[in-house]
């Protein structure tokens, strides 16, 4: 599914370089729980970035189902993100004004899908996470773990073939991120490849798969054969 080969990322600074990224060569398949961990400035935020279509290499080659990345439109890959990944945020970044529903439904529009459908799907998401009691409420009247339940949900809405979650938990209590986790378990025993960074360790021993980068380099790339189930 996910092929980088000799991936380089240099953040040009007047006439100071910073390589965020140096020469990764990665493969990620279809159906992984994997998760990226490392310190700050070791360059995951950066991977993820790349992986997510959000930004592109300075040297190497990003192959996505087998397209090279870096051959594609701006349109294409907005088409790309729309509708082959979905996004999950430390921050969540819910429109604070519309209902949860309503923020579910909105990739959807976005991706031309008619309202009954849209509505429909918006629905059966946010039973699947939990809140189908709750469509109307805004998401000032939800909690942190509510809130992040409701951006997977709308990461989900265009039925992605991969989730990206950057510090999904970042924000979240000890018992809330433990839930938040089952969460992405359950959606990765239904087939979906499941990429997170994280800085805590706790956090990445419940994926299958440890990717450790360091320096922009990728340090251990291990199995996790002990995973700690939730």
């Amino acid at each position: 599914m996910i092929t980088l080969s000799g991936i380089q990322k240099i953040y040009r600074m007047g006439e100071t370089e910073v390589h965020a990224l140096k020469t990764v060569d990665l493969h990620i398949a279809e159906g992984e729980f994997v998760a990226i961990i490392g310190s700050s400035g070791s360059g995951k935020s950066t991977l993820m970035n790349i992986l997510g279509c959000l930004d592109t290499p300075t040297h190497g080659v990003y192959e996505l189902d087998g397209q090279q990345v870096q051959s594609l439109s701006e349109r294409q890959l907005a088409l790309v993100r729309n509708r082959k990944i979905g996004f999950v945020f430390q921050n969540f970044y819910l429109l604070s004004r519309q209902t949860i529903l309503r923020n579910v439904e909105l990739p959807m529009v976005y991706g031309g899908i008619d309202k009954t459908s849209r509505i429909k799907r918006a629905k059966e998401l946010l039973e699947k996470v939990g809140l189908g009691t709750r469509l109307t409420h805004k998401p000032s009247e939800l909690s942190g773990g509510q809130r992040q339940r409701v951006a997977i949900a709308r990461a989900l809405s265009m039925q992605p073939s991969i989730l990206l979650a950057d510090e999904p938990t970042g924000n979240l209590d000890t018992k809330t991120s433990h839930e938040i986790m089952a969460l992405f378990s359950q959606l990765n025993d239904e087939g979906v490849t499941v990429i997170l960074v994280t800085h805590e360790p706790d956090i990445a021993e419940q994926t299958k798969r440890i990717l450790r980068f360091g320096d922009g380099r990728l340090l251990e790339d291990r199995a996790n054969d002990r995973r700690v189930s939730v």
